[in-house]
């Protein structure tokens, strides 16, 4: 049971938790991770899996309805399974994801679903498996696509991230939304933020990798989430069966194409705003293509900052609850909870740190002290 709504300043619901579970990766991506390596927090100043635990328990008391478990990457955390069964039995019931770069993810997905979780976001950048490896530093392509497959099969609500960067993969990213042609699965472009190494490359604007997709697809049209859902809950089948007979997309009356007028910037600006289901409510604006099972998505925290609604929360490997991406400031809970602290009185902080919460990030601006740790470090 609940016992309130979290709400900041600025009157928006606090609502969903991510939860880094380590700083370590298997991956050492270009664009998040320094060539020379990293250095590693001493055991002790990592949160245990039950400060985790009595963490989320809290925050669930608040209002915290949706937790996502990140990294680093996080199944390279032992535990994580009891982690997951101990979030899911959780009084609140909280709605519970993952975000993973997908190589250790097939052999573990039979026990995450029976562990509870319910949702997962890979994270894919390339096809390729060549350019795969020179962005990793690992030859893991085959591994993250047989994870998609198995996940998508067995019913997961499957969602790719990729970050397009200029001189990188900008010419792959059609090749990318075709994973959403035949199978029910969110491709997500998620633009470039210049954090740790990521300051060495360049994005790419939503609108000109919108210009290519429909330079390839055809117009694009707008996702409304009751329309999604409806269309969700309208096939039946197995995952495998939907692939082979998808439903082409009808047009909505009401919202009209995306591609009637307007430049692709301005037909990305106008977000629906239907009530989403709880798993789809986020960032991203979705249109989808004509014969095409799944969406395609956008998150632009650059370029269409996302601010005003922004309802999250992260807690970082090493016990700090950030406020915002940008900023450094946030509750120190390991401090708390190893001096012996009571629920109530980190409840009492918690609510009190959260009237602090930004109105908006800086990251196009040089206002205010920025958080200087890399993407790995914070969560992703």
């Amino acid at each position: 049971k609940r016992s309130m709504n979290l709400t900041d300043a600025y009157g928006r619901t606090i609502e969903y938790l991510r939860i880094s579970l380590t700083d370590k990766c298997n991956l050492r991506c270009r664009y998040c991770m320094p060539a020379g390596g990293i250095g590693r927090l001493q055991h002790s100043e990592v949160l245990s899996l039950e400060e985790i635990c009595r963490v989320a328990s809290v925050l669930t008391e608040l209002g915290i309805r949706r937790i996502r478990l990140t990294g680093g990457e996080p199944l390279v955390r032992r535990g994580i399974q009891g982690l997951m069964r101990n979030l899911a039995e959780l009084p609140a019931r909280p709605e519970l994801a993952m975000t993973t770069n997908g190589v250790l993810l097939a052999d573990h997905l039979e026990e995450l679903k029976a562990s509870g979780l319910r949702s997962i976001n890979i994270s894919l950048d390339t096809r390729d498996r060549e350019r795969y490896r020179e962005l990793t530093g690992t030859d893991g392509l085959e591994a993250v696509e047989q994870a998609i497959d198995r996940a998508y099969a067995m019913g997961f609500p499957v969602k790719l991230n990729a970050v397009p960067i200029r001189g990188i993969n900008e010419e792959e990213l059609t090749d990318l939304a075709e994973y959403a042609r035949d199978r029910r699965i969110d491709v997500r472009f998620i633009e470039l933020m210049p954090m740790g190494c990521a300051k060495a490359y360049q994005g790419i604007p939503e609108a000109e990798i919108l210009q290519k997709l429909e330079d390839r697809f055809g117009p694009a049209e707008q996702e409304t989430a009751d329309a999604f859902v409806a269309k969700q809950s309208s096939l039946d089948g197995t995952p495998e069966e939907i692939a082979e007979h998808p439903r082409t997309p009808g047009r909505d009356p009401a919202k009209g194409r995306l591609s009637d007028s307007g430049s692709a910037e301005s037909r990305l600006s106008d977000a629906d705003t239907s009530e989403p289901r709880l798993s789809d409510r986020g960032p991203a604006k979705y249109v989808r293509f004509r014969g095409f099972a799944g969406r395609v998505g956008f998150i632009s925290p650059m370029s269409h900052a996302f601010c005003s609604e922004c309802n999250r929360l992260r807690l970082t490997v090493d016990g700090r609850l950030k406020l915002c991406l940008y900023y450094p400031e946030g509750l120190d809970v390991r401090e708390l909870l190893r001096s012996g602290c009571t629920d109530e009185e980190l409840k009492k902080a918690i609510r009190g740190i959260i009237r602090l919460k930004p109105e908006r990030h800086s990251f196009c601006e040089t206002r205010g002290a920025k958080d200087r740790r890399s993407m790995y470090e914070i969560g992703g």
